[in-house]
């Protein structure tokens, strides 16, 4: 599967485009509009304003539905939860159209639930392609997200690590940071022993 990497400059996170999805939206509308006609769904792996920033206008421009788990859905509404205020931001206020619990499919992915960075975090993975597209979960240099903010916790980030851990990856496209295309498994076990060490 060809997966196209969208990056607007930090503080913002990475989009990618797979196919017809849009995962995440805090990248500049600019950068998506190559691929308008093809998207028809955004998938949000969390409600932290940094990855919902620009998901109006995206979602008007593509014609797009927009798809949250259902613990993060208020989180497109509160400025409090999505951290818009830490931006200097406000959250968009957007109704998704799809609320989305762990096992559902997007197309060719697997939803998987991973709270601990936020309530309602999820990560998207295509068995069939080794491809896993995780947010804020974990990231492609081995270290894992933060889970001091509200709805945060350790103790579930572990637990969501080690399923992770379990899957068959090579791609791995996260949320920050330069995605992998090789080795996704190798980063998620290295997260996981991360954490088990203490660390963070």
């Amino acid at each position: 599967m060809q997966v196209e990497w969208l990056y607007s400059g930090d503080p913002w996170a990475n989009s990618y485009v797979a196919g017809n999805i849009l995962v995440d939206a805090g990248v500049l509308p600019m950068d998506v509009a190559p691929y308008r006609e093809q998207i028809d769904t955004i998938v949000l792996t969390h409600c932290h304003f940094d990855h919902i920033a620009r998901l109006k206008e995206i979602a008007h421009m593509c014609s797009a539905k927009v798809a949250i788990h259902r613990a993060d859905s208020r989180g497109l509404a509160d400025d409090v939860r999505s951290l818009a205020l830490n931006f200097g931001g406000r959250s968009p206020v957007v109704k998704p159209d799809i609320l989305l619990s762990d096992g559902d499919t997007v197309g060719e992915f697997t939803v998987i639930h991973t709270p601990g960075h936020t309530p309602g975090c999820i990560c998207l993975y295509s068995e069939k392609d080794r491809l896993l597209f995780s947010g804020d979960t974990v990231f492609a240099d081995g270290y894992f997200g933060r889970y001091d903010f509200m709805g945060g916790s350790r103790a579930e980030l572990e637990q969501s690590l080690t399923r992770l851990a379990a899957l068959d990856v090579d791609g791995l496209f996260a949320g920050h940071g330069e995605p992998t295309e090789i080795n996704g498994s190798r980063c998620i076990a290295a997260a996981l022993a991360l954490m088990k060490s203490g660390y963070g």
